[in-house]
Formats: structure tokens, C-alpha cells, sequence
């Protein structure tokens, strides 16, 4: 008999030794419970490509207004207006159209050489140091400057911040967030916000508060302070953990696959290739919850009206059906693009374009230093939290160039 046939199935994302390493389990919920119901905690899944894009796109039906987490969907906190991916139409209209607007092809293009510098800089002073972590050291040192810097938030204050909204996603292994700490206390931010009315300059946070926009009620108006502190935390935490984790995974997936990282290290316009790869292969934010509005029939079952729904992106990004060999990492994949990991529909990441720039200049830079490396193990540490998943640190061994 099948060893797998063998063990009753059972998905739980809060259960660490299911969270570090979920793609067998995963690949067994496509095939024998592609809509599968956990007593526990209460929540469907949802792990088919086709079942979760099409979830996505039904934004109606699987409402963000509660939060995209399972517990904070349960808890029923309000949160503020501005956290757009927490709002369902028309006020997420409203709110995303203003946010668009800053983050424009043209407006992400000009980042570049300064992203770049910072990248730079990261890579020589932990060499010079004679030791690197893909984390650390870089993975969560650039995202923070590059959004210190659009935000217009001090640079002596960085860390403060990483600190404060790294602790908006953190749990305790096995624990879901708690919904309480799930927000970062506005405090933090009106402070800066502020001291930017009295002093503006041309930065995120200044275009934020003289932009006018329609809102839901067909108001002309300028963003609420409240509205303001609320989108300048989200972008604090949603730029830079997800770029963060994707450096991390870049590392370990790369150690792991030599002959790929050598093909990249010798032609390193295979780059962007490989970061839509790594995206797919390991998501960062490998599942995204919605609050169902009706009852709705997914795979001939009814799921009722007011259950949580989970999305599994990181089980839709390998599925066979799509992803020919999902379980495989393959740098040359034509349709790697083709990932749920920024989303689709309305909540797609309104940074990814910023996202993928990074992840991409971090390892050009990378690449231009060194060939070949080793991760160590023995100190590297997954984080517990599930909201994204990925390395707290990733030490690795380097041969340089």
C-alpha cells in the first residue's frame, strides 16, 4: 500500500513541521481533497491553479474586508481605512488608484541606480566582514532602506521600523498571529507623517498628502491622516518582508541546484528568469484567506455563506496542470510568469514590478562577487510565522570570484 494512502491527510499551515516543508502534503491535496475542510481551525483550502486563481479573481465573493489571514479573519477586527489589501470595492478602488499612481513604470524605473548602490554596499561590507547571510545582510537590509527612502522615513530610524512591523507578522511556532498585534500601533508613523506636512519634500509620504482623489462616496477630497498612516505601514511591512523572504529563497534554492546557479553565474540575463522561477518555486506569501459572502459550490461541495476560505498559492504555483513538473526547479521554464505569488485580480501586489527589481538587482550583485556557495545550516533559522514563509537568516559559504 502507498505510504501517503496510509497517513490520514492533514493540512494545518500553523504546524511548523508541515509549514517548513508543505509540497508532499500539498501535492496530495490536489489530487485527493482539492477543497479540503480543517476541523480545528475552522477554514476551507483551496489548492488547485485553476480553483485559486478563479477565487481570486471573485473578489464578491471571497471578501478581503476582514483580512487575507485566516485568524484575523475570525477575530473581526476593524482595521483602519488605507490597508488596501483589507478593503473590498469601492473604497479599495478608491484607495488603490491613489496608490498607483506612485508606483508607475516610470517611477520604479528611476530606482534603479539607487537600489543598486545599496545593494552594492551590502554585499561589500559583509564580505569584507568575511561572513554573509542572504538575510541578514542583505535581504533584509535593502527592501527597508529602498522603502525608508520612498517613504521618506530617516535612515537612523530604519531598524526601528523593520522592528515594529516585522512584529505585526510574527507568532509563536505552532500559533496563529494574534489579531491585537496584527496592526502596528499608528503612533509609530503619525510622527513622521507630521513632521513631513511641516517640512515636505518628494517622497512617498508628501505625494500621499497632497494627492486629491474621488473616494466611495464620490467625494473630491485628500487623504485622512488616519488614511495616510495606515497606507505608509502597509508599505513598510509588505515592502520588506516579501523581498526580503525572496532573497533568502534565492540563496537556498540556488545553493541547492549548482549546475542552474553556474548556468546564471556565467550568463546573468538568465536573472530575471530565475527570480520568476524562484517566485513560483517558493512563495513568500504562500497563501492569501478570504471571508466567503454567500454560499458558494467549489468541486460540487458547498462552502456556506460567512466560512474562511485559504487560497494556497504556493500549492496552485506547482501544480502539475499548470507548471509541467511543478515539484522541479527549472531556471528555463517558459510559463514561470505564469505564478499566483503577487496575486491576481484586484489584490494583485501593487509593488511587484518594485519586487521583482530587487530581487533582481540583489542578485546581479551577488553574481558579480561570487560563483559558488553553501548554506549553513546549522545556523540558519526558518521563521515561524505564517502570513509569509522564509528565512529569519540564511548564512551561507562563499567562494568569491
Amino acid at each position: 500500500m502507498n505510504t501517503s494512502q496510509q497517513i490520514p491527510l492533514y493540512y494545518d499551515p500553523y504546524k511548523p513541521e508541515i509549514w517548513q516543508d508543505p509540497y508532499r502534503i500539498l501535492k496530495r491535496l490536489r489530487k485527493e481533497a482539492p477543497l479540503y475542510y480543517n476541523e480545528e481551525y475552522d477554514f476551507y483550502a483551496v489548492s488547485c491553479y485553476g480553483d485559486v486563481a478563479a477565487g481570486l479573481m471573485d473578489a464578491a465573493t471571497f471578501s478581503s474586508a476582514r483580512g487575507n489571514i485566516i485568524e484575523l479573519i475570525k477575530s473581526d477586527f476593524q482595521f483602519p481605512p488605507g490597508i488596501i489589501i483589507m478593503e473590498d470595492p469601492p473604497i479599495h478602488t478608491a484607495h488603490r488608484k491613489v496608490l498607483s499612481l506612485l508606483f508607475t513604470p516610470k517611477n520604479i524605473h528611476h530606482l534603479e541606480g539607487k537600489i543598486r548602490g545599496i545593494c552594492s554596499q551590502c554585499m561589500d561590507t559583509a564580505l569584507e566582514k568575511g561572513h554573509f547571510d542572504f538575510v541578514t545582510d542583505l535581504g533584509a537590509q535593502m527592501p527597508m532602506q529602498v522603502i525608508g527612502m520612498l517613504l521618506g522615513i530617516p535612515e537612523q530610524d530604519l531598524h526601528h521600523i523593520q522592528e515594529i512591523t516585522d512584529a505585526t507578522i510574527r507568532a509563536e511556532s505552532g500559533k496563529p498571529i494574534n489579531a491585537e498585534t496584527s496592526i502596528c500601533d499608528a503612533e509609530d508613523f503619525e510622527g513622521y507623517i507630521e513632521w513631513r506636512q511641516k517640512n515636505p519634500s518628494d517622497d512617498i509620504m508628501t505625494l500621499l498628502m497632497n494627492t486629491e482623489f474621488k473616494d466611495d462616496t464620490g467625494t473630491q477630497r485628500k487623504l485622512t491622516l488616519e488614511e495616510i498612516t495606515s497606507m505608509v505601514m502597509l508599505m513598510s511591512a509588505a515592502g520588506n518582508e516579501t523581498t526580503s523572504r525572496l532573497i533568502g529563497w534565492a540563496g537556498k534554492i540556488l545553493a541547492e541546484h549548482p549546475d542552474q546557479r553556474h548556468q546564471v553565474a556565467d550568463d546573468r540575463s538568465l536573472i530575471p528568469a530565475m527570480i520568476e522561477e524562484v517566485l513560483r518555486f517558493e512563495a513568500p506569501g504562500a497563501h492569501a484567506a478570504r471571508y466567503v459572502t454567500r454560499d458558494v459550490i467549489i468541486r460540487n461541495q458547498t462552502i456556506p455563506k460567512g466560512s474562511v476560505v485559504d487560497f494556497i498559492l504556493a500549492s496552485a504555483n506547482r501544480d502539475d496542470a499548470i507548471f509541467e513538473n511543478g515539484d522541479e526547479f527549472n531556471i528555463h521554464r517558459r510559463n514561470a510568469n505564469a505564478h499566483l505569488t503577487f496575486g491576481k485580480g484586484i489584490h494583485t501586489c501593487i509593488g511587484l514590478a518594485l519586487a521583482r527589481m530587487e530581487g533582481r538587482i540583489a542578485m546581479e550583485e551577488v553574481f558579480k562577487r561570487v560563483r559558488d556557495w553553501e548554506v549553513d545550516y546549522d545556523k540558519a533559522e526558518f521563521s515561524p510565522t505564517t502570513s509569509v514563509r522564509g528565512w529569519d537568516s540564511l548564512p551561507a559559504f562563499l567562494s568569491t570570484r
